[in-house]
């Protein structure tokens, strides 16, 4: 593996490493709140990413979903011990309705066997492609973002 690996993954690895490859992130103010087998959960405030109308910004809403099932990724490549990259091939946000304070986007991540068939493809064919969605919740717990996106991971 190599230098740019974490050797754990833990909220604050990973969020040191998004925001040192990725310095977006940064600027954006996102935080991993969790990751772990079951999903991944980033969070921003609004602040820097408000609009003209005191509502997120939609490229900030679609950034922080895009970023929370490219990261999902990542982090079973990691755990799975192969150093690869990730890129997004395609993704759709459908925006249902304003966000007007922190918003968090959360990705499910995939079940052990879709993930171990990814990663075997992956040692494989040096590359692999996974379908992602991840939901930015609204205020009234309904989503605000429905995000869908594909991934390719190439090693």
């Amino acid at each position: 593996m190599s230098d740019h690996v974490p050797a754990s993954m833990t909220p604050a690895t990973l969020e040191k490493f998004l925001h040192a490859k990725i310095p977006l992130t940064a600027a954006m103010g996102i935080r991993v709140v969790q990751t772990g087998p079951g999903r991944l959960i980033l969070e921003a405030p609004l602040a820097p990413n408000i609009n003209h109308l005191g509502s997120a910004f939609g490229g900030a809403l679609h950034t922080l979903p895009t970023l929370a099932c490219y990261a999902a990724l990542w982090t079973l490549l990691v755990e799975g011990g192969v150093d690869g990259h990730v890129v997004v091939k395609k993704s759709y946000a459908n925006y249902a309705q304003p966000v007007r304070g922190t918003f968090r986007a959360v990705c499910e991540r995939p079940p052990p066997g879709i993930a171990a068939e990814f990663l075997d493809d992956l040692r494989r064919f040096r590359k692999a492609r996974m379908d992602l969605e991840s939901v930015v919740e609204g205020a009234n717990g309904k989503p605000a973002v429905e995000f869908h996106g594909s991934f390719v991971a190439i090693v």
